[in-house]
């Protein structure tokens, strides 16, 4: 979350309210949404870090609200965030610790721990197809985001079909 929001306020200043409306509206509704109270706290340890800087400003007929804008070392921070690459593999998967190791435990089948998986990620896909057409068609960044949501739900559907197979195989 931190990032992100040195990255909205990379186009100027914003009190933390404003933010959450602003990735709900850039994201849609397939992402998960933090809550206002995970906004503030996270803007203010980007500000005790010194990344961005609040400003108290006075409301005659509401309570004071802290508007937010990035220094010179949120910019930096953030420059090396866009350029840094994800290319972390996703070696540390909790399914597939489950499936090595329940054989030793012996409580529980693989095949079953398998079938039970394709059927979350089945589910979680006609989610995800639901919320694509029920998202506004001009958020072209959530639709993007729904999609590659799926490209990856449907490469572990082949991946859970390539374990399944080799572990019919091993029988």
């Amino acid at each position: 979350m931190r990032l992100p929001l040195l990255a909205l306020l990379a186009r100027g200043p914003a009190h933390g309210y404003e933010l959450k409306q602003d990735l709900e509206q850039l994201l849609g509704s397939a992402y998960p949404q933090p809550n206002v109270g995970q906004i503030y706290v996270t803007l203010s340890r980007l500000e005790k870090s010194g990344l961005i800087e609040g400003e108290d400003i006075e409301q005659s007929s509401r309570p004071n609200k802290k508007v937010y804008h990035l220094t010179d070392a949120g910019r930096e921070a953030l420059h090396a965030w866009f350029e840094e690459t994800e290319d972390e593999p996703r070696v540390r998967d909790e399914f597939f610790m489950k499936l090595a190791l329940a054989p030793q435990t012996g409580l529980a089948d693989q095949i079953a721990l398998i079938n039970k998986q394709r059927r979350q990620y089945l589910t979680t896909m006609r989610n995800l197809s639901k919320l694509a057409t029920a998202e506004n068609r001009d958020n072209r960044i959530a639709h993007l985001l729904i999609e590659g949501a799926m490209l990856h739900l449907q490469a572990d559907l082949d991946w859970l079909e390539r374990c399944q197979e080799e572990l019919e195989e091993l029988e």
